[in-house]
């Protein structure tokens, strides 16, 4: 039989050399491949590479020698995996019953079986649909304990009140220190969040049989101490399960460092991930996907990850309605930054003659100054409107980020007690405040855009979210709606995006893309997985621009224009509608 070449495993990767007709045939069905200078190619040894690579075999026959039976063993390491996922995926599956005080939902039991049987999942179903009972039906089995939950800082203490009510018979401790210290016994469940992770890896290595990430987004930058902590101690625990509805905060290619903690294999290394499926990833932590929708269609066959909407579990909630609101500003605020803003627009703007660095640094402090400087300029406007809602009935949910905004907020809304659940809380403060806002002793829960992701337990007091500044990242925004539109909520939902027109408002919401919001609120699990929530990389480019403009200045030539739109209220009319 003709042979068109020789396949060879080195070093945990598939060395092919082969006929140049054959190397053109080869690039086709393998994208993802790396040609070397000698003009061979290199896979990476995963399973899903064998079977595709045992299946160009058949086609084009080569040498393999010692390493067919081992290509084959893992081409067959797939295909079992394929029929698992395809037979738990499948309509008419039934799950089995787990052992817990309160009866998991079929779709929750349908998650933990599939991550039961391949070991690994990232669960992104919407927002408030129990994403947490379904992590602890997975550890039911007491085969799958000790296990570690990794959650953020918060939100420890939530994590063993849902273990106590569904699973009341485990153990559990709540890492104290970040220094590691004796456990003794060693519990069924042990709860860390993120930052204490990298000391009491070694410890923790080893040790658990399974570990849940609670918003999984955490692990979005590979190479951060926690991303390597989390990655050495998955990688010796027999099931990993991440949990996030939006577990993408930025661009496309950090689905790849998440599941390089949740499946090792799954996805290649990042250069064969970055040639498949991206197609900018010069900066791997702003590489974009070519075609989300694809990737993320590739995920759900591959049994890697399971998205459900409310819709699609017959779990739908009230109608949710984002209401983008154009509000006043006081000028003089905005008015103190402009020599220095006007200095540093003009700098980035400027060609040449600058150090990377330098321009980083110039990027950064504008952003900052006047994202600042436009959240005390609304500050008052933004309380007022708060009232205006109070005394119409409504307990409202405030979101910021800077702490001098929420000085303004607390000191103008004073009389309805405000309480704060932001950076400068500790978590037995944050606990204080959210119990006062629920049982009614406060009507506004003032909160950083960044500090309640996972928080339970408002959607019983609260249909009303007041975005009162705005953040770079949509799926910020997505999870703090997501705080009161959930799972429990029996009315409908309005989240206001309060906005100004001057400023750092109009990039900002052009950016996330406010124009094509949908006023149910609910992605479809079809549409694209990652689009929504990449953002502009020249936004801070545009940022000069606009705030030249603003100030009636010159743009430079060579500076691309922004695209043309009158007030912030043009920018959003087709939301409103």
């Amino acid at each position: 039989m003709r042979t068109f070449g020789k396949v060879r495993l080195v070093r945990g990767k598939w060395l092919i050399e082969c006929e140049p007709h054959v190397m053109i045939r080869l690039k086709r069905t393998f994208e993802k491949m790396h040609r070397m200078p000698d003009g061979a190619a290199v896979l990476e040894d995963t399973p899903e590479n064998a079977r595709e690579l045992e299946w160009f075999l058949e086609r084009f026959p080569m040498v393999v020698d010692e390493d067919m039976v081992y290509l084959g063993s893992r081409a067959e390491q797939h295909r079992r995996l394929a029929d698992e996922v395809a037979s738990i995926t499948a309509n008419g599956f039934v799950p089995r019953e787990f052992a817990l005080a309160i009866p998991a939902r079929e779709y929750q039991r349908i998650a933990a079986e599939l991550a039961a049987r391949t070991g690994r999942l990232l669960c992104a179903d919407d927002l408030g649909l129990g994403k947490t009972v379904t992590a602890i039906c997975a550890l039911a089995d007491i085969r799958r304990r000790p296990a570690l939950v990794v959650t953020m800082t918060h939100l420890p203490r939530q994590w063993e009140r849902e273990l106590a009510r569904f699973l009341p018979a485990a153990s559990v401790h709540i890492l104290k220190k970040g220094e590691p210290y004796p456990i003794d016994p060693w519990p069924d469940v042990v709860i860390s969040n993120y930052h204490k992770l990298n000391r009491w890896a070694d410890v923790l290595k080893g040790q658990v049989k399974s570990v849940v990430f609670d918003e999984v987004q955490e692990l979005r930058r590979a190479g951060s101490d926690k991303y390597q902590a989390a990655q050495r101690i998955a990688i010796a625990a027999e099931m990993r399960i991440g949990l996030s509805g939006t577990p993408i905060y930025n661009y496309g290619g950090e689905m790849h460092a998440i599941m390089d903690v949740l499946a090792p294999d799954a996805l290649g290394s990042w250069n064969e991930f970055a040639r498949e499926w991206c197609s900018d990833y010069a900066d791997r932590t702003k590489a974009v996907v070519k075609e989300p929708r694809a990737l993320g269609t590739f995920l759900r066959e591959q049994g890697l990850m399971l998205r459900r909407t409310k819709a699609d579990v017959g779990r739908e909630l009230p109608p949710f309605t984002k209401v983008p609101h154009t509000i006043d500003v006081d000028v003089e605020e905005i008015n103190k930054i402009a020599g220095p803003a006007m200095d540093l627009a003009r700098l980035i703007l400027k060609q040449g003659g600058m150090e990377r660095g330098e321009k980083m640094r110039a990027s950064e402090e504008l952003t900052w100054r006047l994202r600042q400087a436009t959240g005390l300029a609304k500050a008052v406007f933004v309380a007022d409107f708060v009232r205006l809602l109070v005394e119409n009935g409504e307990r409202v949910l405030l979101v910021g980020w800077h702490h001098e905004v929420y000085k303004i907020w607390c000191e103008r809304l004073a009389d309805l007690k405000p309480v704060k659940y932001t950076g400068e809380e500790s978590t037995k403060q944050k606990d204080a405040a959210k119990a006062a806002f629920v049982s009614g002793d406060s009507q506004v829960l003032v909160m950083s855009l960044r500090a309640g992701a996972g928080l339970d337990g408002l959607q019983d007091v609260c249909t009303t979210v007041v975005h009162g500044e705005l953040d770079w990242s949509p799926q910020v925004h997505d999870q703090v709606d997501g705080r009161v539109y959930r799972d429990g909520q029996t009315k409908p939902v309005f989240a206001y995006y309060l906005v100004a027109d001057s400023g750092s408002d109009p990039v900002v919401a052009d950016v996330l893309g406010l124009k094509r919001s949908q006023s149910d609120g609910v992605r479809d699990p079809t549409a694209d997985l990652i689009a929504a929530s990449q953002t502009d990389p020249a936004r801070v480019r545009r940022l000069a621009e606009e705030y030249i403009r603003q100030r009636g200045g010159h743009v430079p030539k060579a500076a691309k224009a922004l695209p043309a739109h009158g007030t912030t209220a043009d920018l959003f009319e087709e939301a409103a509608q």
